[in-house]
């Protein structure tokens, strides 16, 4: 019996790859190897699962469409492939076996948070390649004083070194989505690059300066450190966040740290 077609659900932001050339590309950028643990978030109808199986002795899989994991456990056996009918931005990637490598064509409508998600898994993986909305790209590797730097960008570039890929035509996807995408490779930075006391703190202040992105940091920062500390540290209060690089952002949060100890 022919396997009925399956009609994207707008809920789950689903919108296949189905260009063959894209598809080889993204395999030879993640270049799978025998004995590698890879977990696809989003799998989807395999374009990506069935190249990968191909280079693997086992995959995991993270899919929330209940359709979709069913077809993929109907078409591999479990010790080829393990599938995980979950939602990823609640799915626990510590469980999954180190060093981890975590591929994946992720939804646009939950991209940002589900990038904050994994990388709460950084200390576990060697290296991650998503392909996502052209513009959440462009976020990720953007540089101090350019538009398109901020929360995002700091808080990625201080856990992991970023490197666009290439970028991927609406018409490489059915459904065709309205935007382009960019394929991404991160790379975990290790733990004595990232020089943050207490990472929890670095966030917050990260959170608070890009709160009001037109202020300065004089305001932003207000009631959380005083202009007189960033003048000793160095920085200008009167800048914007967009301006700082990500060093200073963990100047300013391990003096909080010191001025509360």
């Amino acid at each position: 019996m022919a396997t009925p077609r399956h009609v994207p659900r707008k809920r789950f932001g689903q919108h296949f790859l189905v260009d063959r050339g894209v598809i080889a590309r993204i395999i030879r950028a993640i270049d799978p190897k025998p004995g590698e643990h890879i977990v696809e978030i989003g799998p989807g109808l395999g374009a990506l699962t069935v190249p990968l199986l191909e280079h693997v002795g086992h995959l995991h899989v993270v899919e929330l469409d209940r359709e979709l994991s069913d077809r993929l456990r109907e078409s591999y056996p479990a010790e080829r492939l393990s599938v995980h009918q979950a939602d990823a931005l609640r799915f626990d990637f510590a469980k999954l076996p180190a060093p981890l490598r975590i591929v994946g064509n992720l939804p646009y409508n939950i991209s940002t948070p589900l990038l904050f998600h994994v990388a709460n898994s950084a200390d576990r993986c060697s290296d991650l390649h998503f392909m996502l909305q052209q513009e959440v790209v462009d976020r990720m590797v953007a540089r101090p004083s350019h538009p398109d730097y901020g929360r995002l960008s700091v808080m990625l570039q201080y856990r992991f070194r970023m490197e666009r890929l290439f970028t991927v035509p609406p018409e490489a996807f059915r459904p065709v989505p309205k935007v382009h995408s960019a394929c991404v490779r991160l790379v975990p930075r290790p733990s004595q690059e990232r020089k943050a006391f207490d990472e929890l703190e670095f966030a917050k202040v990260v959170v608070k300066a890009f709160s009001m992105r037109r202020k300065t940091l004089r305001n932003a920062l207000h009631g959380l450190i005083p202009e007189s500390e960033l003048l000793a540290l160095g920085i200008d209060p009167g800048v914007r966040a967009q301006t700082l690089p990500v060093e200073d952002f963990v100047t300013i949060a391990n003096r909080l740290v010191e001025l509360s100890s």
